[in-house]
């Protein structure tokens, strides 16, 4: 994204371990070339970060067009089903240049809440009643768009969605959102290509959603690819209910059974498991992106986050329906509902939670090289206040505990990607008055 070299000085910084001051990098290519600590002052020239600066965050299930549902959707009672609804009806409203404008004012949000990736799970692909666009990617490649005008890296999980239910065709609302089988969905995803600021990856909608003998080839897409899968794994208890009904195992096994689940796969929720889908997502090395925020605002539930990653699934998390958008709530909600859940406290250490949200959020969206602060990462760089009425007043060294457990997204004073600020002193650099854009974005997709 960049190629003049820079150097920055932090003045603390998260090293993984711990937080170190006077920490000076030195930036070429978009990449950090070098990390130099013990230097109190800046060196001339370089630009300074003050707070604590993290390595990028990476917000790793989104679906941008939900953010025109934020506040609309908490009047009256209702379940996730009620609120699907909802969803579909704003779906329905999607064009892609309303897309863009909208996908646009979301990811320059993003920025702003320090988030310098985002994991756009993809299913709105073709026009209402499913008629493709002369560009049958039409509606990617707004996001990729969006995401490249809003700064910030995005990996596209293009969503297999073929079916409303075990046997079921597609609703009226879920006809844009299908290929009709699953080689078709394949060949329309091969058509979308890598960029400097993009990934192409797959997903699996969900077990309802893509018959059982069509997943082998979503799995094979991604696999020939080495690209990363993603699949909403049981978030209901209906969904649950209904596999069982009609393949008789739960939708974890009915993965495994069909090679979704592996080292680059990610569940998404994962949140009504038996203690045998955890040994089987576990054991397979299969990733788990919580997304607490939606969770609770849904009535969902409370996913077995600590007993996952006990059994060796990697932790990533997400804004999703993006209620709100901000990865330190999200980080401390796993912490505080595992409490709530269990009734007793310290279930993960912030360094832990701090890792869920940059690398290995990052690597569940293909981006190995992504979410450090050390030589040879790219130079994505999030710095927070240390000096905001949440944030002032900690012990020396206690910054990480500081961001996880009392910052939020209001506290994020500068966002860098690749080594150029996206976000300078709260203000988005390349999006103006992204209030402004959020609320004509929203306005046009109601009008």
């Amino acid at each position: 994204m960049t190629a003049t070299p820079r150097t920055y000085w932090l003045e603390h910084a998260w090293l993984g371990t711990h937080v170190e001051p006077g920490v000076v990098l030195d930036v070429t290519d978009g990449r950090i070339a070098a990390v130099r600590t013990g230097t109190p002052a800046p060196p001339p020239g370089a630009e300074i970060l003050r707070g604590l600066t993290l390595p990028g965050l990476a917000n790793a299930h989104s679906h941008a067009f939900h953010r025109a549902l934020r506040s609309t959707v908490q009047v009256g009672s209702g379940t996730f089903w009620t609120w699907r609804e909802v969803m579909y009806a704003t779906a329905d409203r999607l064009t892609p240049d309303r897309y863009h404008a909208l996908a646009r004012a979301v990811y320059a949000e993003m920025a702003l809440a320090g988030i310098t990736t985002v994991g756009e799970f993809h299913y709105v692909h073709h026009a209402p009643g499913g008629t493709p666009y002369a560009d049958p990617n039409a509606m990617g490649e707004a996001l990729l768009a969006a995401a490249a005008e809003a700064g910030i890296r995005i990996t596209l999980l293009d969503a297999a969605y073929l079916s409303s239910g075990f046997g079921r065709p597609p609703t009226a609302h879920q006809l844009r959102f299908s290929d009709g089988d699953a080689e078709s969905w394949a060949a329309r995803s091969s058509l979308l290509k890598d960029r400097d600021h993009a990934r192409i990856g797959a997903a699996v909608h969900s077990v309802r959603a893509v018959p059982a003998e069509q997943l082998s080839t979503v799995a094979r897409w991604a696999e020939e690819r080495r690209a990363p899968l993603h699949v909403h794994l049981s978030e209901q208890t209906a969904e649950n209910d209904a596999c069982r009904e009609a393949h008789g195992c739960t939708p974890a096994r009915l993965l495994a059974l069909h090679g979704v689940l592996g080292p680059r796969t990610t569940g998404v929720h994962n949140t009504h498991l038996t203690a045998e889908d955890v040994s089987l997502i576990g054991g397979s090395g299969t990733g788990t992106c919580m997304c607490p925020t939606t969770e609770r605002d849904l009535a969902d539930g409370i996913g077995p986050a600590a007993a996952l990653q006990n059994e060796g699934s990697p932790l990533s998390l997400g804004s999703d329906s993006h209620a709100v958008v901000d990865l330190f709530e999200e980080a401390r909600a796993m912490e505080l509902n595992e409490r709530l859940r269990t009734r007793t406290r310290g279930h993960w250490t912030a360094a832990a939670l701090l890792r869920a949200a940059t690398v290995d959020g990052h690597a569940a969206l293909g981006w190995d090289d992504t979410g450090v602060i050390e030589a040879g990462a790219r130079a994505d760089l999030t710095t927070v206040a240390l000096d905001s009425v949440r944030t002032a007043g900690p012990l020396p060294g206690l910054g990480a505990e500081t961001a996880v457990f009392a910052a939020t997204a209001a506290d994020v004073r500068h966002t860098v990607v690749a080594g150029r600020h996206v976000v300078r002193d709260g203000a988005h650099t390349l999006v103006p008055d992204v209030p402004g854009a959020l609320a004509r974005a929203i306005r046009e997709l109601r009008a």
